[in-house]
């Protein structure tokens, strides 16, 4: 998702264009547009997300790549933020990794603990960590009070392809999305890591946080007959993880639930030919290393694909190159865009938006060119969309 990383993406892979089934959907006649949302704030450094506690729309967290999140009041005018919690000591920032993701507990502040996902600092080993973090006296997040829940090895030297996302469900549960590992191919072990059950790589984590230690295992989970056999210790089991809720991703960088529906949809960044839009289900296969895309990419051997889930979207190398999975609308400000899922391209910087029930696999085209580095969207909890230049400004997304 990152400048200095945005060629990893484009490596390897790919045997062409091929057209999917269905050819892009007529959308609505919106105009959309994109205005500084806070232009008033020094530029973040870094910055990859942007969020809202449950139910409180008067401040608005920035996750900055390097370890900091800040925080600010959620005013137009507002000229400052401050820190909420730093990390840096902790992170390694380095190409697609760093300080990737934050989730409020549902029922935060009451329940007072905030999830970040990072990935550690040594140079000699690449490590995901899913750490818990409490409120200090002030109401910033206390880096001394760090529970690791989830600690993922990282195949070495490959820094891309970390996912790092986390977002609870409806369920109340914790989602974590995960890359394969990184390098081009998917090649870790015979069959890649995406169709390897026995790994929590190129998947859909889904975890119970409730535990004060460790964490469990939702019961409905594809495995959750193993649930004695987690496999957060070092990323791997003997028998299939209970943790995993999907599987088949290459790079899950971006991803959200419908507000309205529960529904989870994903952005799974593309090798050489496609990027994809995808709707994450329980037990569901999303194809990779068998597929990018719709397009069959002939690595073999690629597994069994059980339960293989096309993508609802797709687009080329012709007009973007690096997804960034974004959200439902279900704001109040744009009326014509209420229900279509809104998404975009970190490298072309353009935007689009699809029907929330679209189906076969659809080729979209038609789309607005902000001209931003699109690392992450934004939902105010008035359904409102922003968009977080990786440039280091936030931006409101308008419509007519």
């Amino acid at each position: 998702m990152f400048t200095i990383a945005a060629s990893l993406y484009a490596c390897g892979g790919g045997s062409g264009d091929a057209p999917p089934p269905v050819v892009d959907l007529p959308a609505p006649p919106v105009t959309l547009g994109v205005q500084p949302a806070f232009p008033n704030l020094v530029p973040f450094q870094r910055p990859v997300a942007m969020l809202q506690a449950p139910n409180d729309g008067s401040r608005w967290f920035v996750v900055e790549q390097g370890g900091i999140v800040r925080v600010f009041n959620n005013d137009p005018s507002v000229a400052t933020s401050s820190v909420f919690v730093d990390i840096t000591a902790r992170v390694n920032s380095v190409g697609e990794m760093g300080l990737l993701g934050m989730a409020f507990h549902p029922a935060f502040p009451l329940n007072p603990r905030v999830y970040l996902s990072y990935t550690s600092l040594s140079l000699s080993e690449r490590v995901s960590h899913i750490s818990e973090f409490t409120l200090d006296v002030d109401g910033n997040l206390d880096p001394g009070s760090e529970r690791q829940v989830l600690v993922i090895n990282q195949p070495f030297p490959e820094g891309n392809h970390k996912g790092g996302n986390i977002a609870f469900g409806q369920d109340e549960y914790l989602y974590i999305g995960l890359g394969d590992g990184g390098g081009g191919n998917d090649q870790h072990g015979v069959i890649g890591n995406g169709q390897l059950m026995t790994t929590l790589l190129g998947k859909m984590l889904r975890i119970d946080v409730s535990p004060a230690v460790g964490y469990g295992i939702p019961p409905d989970n594809p495995f959750a007959a193993n649930a004695n056999l987690q496999c957060g210790a070092n990323a791997t089991g003997a028998q299939n993880c209970p943790e995993i809720y999907a599987s088949g991703l290459r790079n899950p960088w971006r991803w959200s639930f419908d507000r309205q529906t529960g529904d989870l949809w994903l952005g799974d960044v593309g090798q050489g030919a496609r990027e994809e839009i995808d709707r994450v289900v329980l037990g569901g296969n999303y194809g990779w290393r068998c597929f990018e895309g719709t397009q069959n990419t002939g690595l073999l051997p690629c597994g069994s694909e059980p339960n293989l889930q096309p993508p609802v979207a797709e687009y080329g190398r012709s007009v973007g190159t690096t997804v960034t999975g974004g959200y439902v609308y279900r704001g109040t400000a744009i009326p014509g865009l209420v229900g279509r899922y809104v998404f975009g391209d970190f490298t072309s910087g353009r935007i689009w938006h699809i029907a929330a029930n679209t189906q076969p696999t659809v080729m979209v085209t038609t789309s607005f060119d902000s001209s931003l580095n699109i690392s992450s969207f934004g939902e105010g909890t008035d359904g409102e969309l922003y968009i977080v230049h990786y440039g280091g400004q936030l931006y409101r997304l308008t419509g007519s």
